[in-house]
């Protein structure tokens, strides 16, 4: 993955379809993980700095009151997008937004929307399937005390996105989120710039298809990869299964996988050098990648890192 842009929270791509697309750039990326822990220590180590641990209150249906569900949370926040470490931090509790079945690994994205009734709208009238805007909730230190964070989740249905957990996310009380006292980061990260999908053989054209309907955004090719413009900064690329070794290092990490799947997501950072000694330094192994570096989904918990240049 590359950055050619000088948006912290995206790269040039293809240019959005005629008309309001209501989305507003990439809201976060997601790993899931059984042990929250260890995942956190592992995600400090590759320098982020992490929020530190809150719970959910989940909505199962749209117009539903939440409750407290079977997860938690630490973040690294950006100021506008930030990577959520989701831990099932109570497997015998309340599974609304049905988590407890899916492997730990980079299993959620989610962009970012104003209106999440509005794009709801235009999904139904352009034949993406949704479950429905659902809310959530949950309690976050700030220096004025315990604050609720609120935000609202439009979720595209999981049986037509068998690469992970994919929506758009409406934040009522972002200041919450992205506090000023969590965005330094020691690796210098300032936002997610893309994520890549791969998909199976034969596949590729439907996954294209259906995320130009989501974000509204006509499709680039660019060698191996198709290329979608995320209206309001960021992108997302998608690359066949038999073309991926041409857009990931270290390719045989994730011959587990299978079918479709979150492969990778690329982080800007301040000083692309000054990162890596860092990473290096903790004795994580990277990798060359354009002009910057890669992380392997084997010392990510199963994400490939590309960190990048402004």
């Amino acid at each position: 993955m590359t950055n050619t842009s000088n948006d912290i929270n995206g790269i040039s791509g293809g240019s959005e379809i005629g008309g309001e697309s209501g989305i507003n750039g990439i809201d976060h990326t997601g790993l899931l993980t059984r042990d929250l822990g260890k995942l956190a220590d592992g995600y400090e180590a590759l320098g982020f700095t992490l929020t530190p641990p809150s719970r959910h209150l989940l909505s199962s249906r749209p117009g539903e009151p939440p409750t407290l569900g079977n997860t938690a949370n630490r973040c690294a926040v950006f100021g506008t997008s930030f990577i959520e470490l989701l831990g099932i931090v109570d497997p015998s509790g309340p599974d609304p937004w049905h988590v407890n079945h899916v492997p730990d690994g980079f299993r959620i994205f989610y962009v970012g929307t104003r209106d999440a009734d509005a794009v709801c709208r235009r999904l139904d009238e352009t034949g993406v399937p949704t479950l429905g805007v659902r809310s959530l909730e949950r309690d976050v230190d700030t220096a004025e005390g315990v604050r609720r964070v609120r935000a609202r989740g439009l979720h595209i249905d999981p049986s037509a996105t068998p690469e992970g957990f994919v929506g758009i996310a409406q934040h009522l009380t972002p200041e919450y989120v992205h506090q000023s006292g969590c965005l330094d980061h020691p690796n210098g990260a300032r936002g997610i710039g893309g994520v890549l999908i791969v998909a199976e053989d034969g596949t590729v054209a439907e996954y294209v298809d259906r995320y130009a309907r989501i974000l509204r955004s006509r499709p680039l090719r660019e060698g191996a990869r198709h290329v979608l413009e995320v209206p309001g900064g960021g992108r997302v690329e998608i690359v066949s299964a038999s073309e991926a070794a041409d857009a990931l290092p270290d390719l045989g990490a994730f011959a587990d996988m299978g079918g479709a799947f979150l492969a990778a997501m690329s982080i800007v950072v301040d000083d692309v050098p000054a990162a890596r000694s860092l990473v290096d330094g903790n004795g994580i192994p990277t990798y060359p990648a354009g002009d910057g570096f890669f992380v392997s989904p084997r010392d990510a918990s199963g994400a490939g890192l590309f960190f990048t240049a402004p």
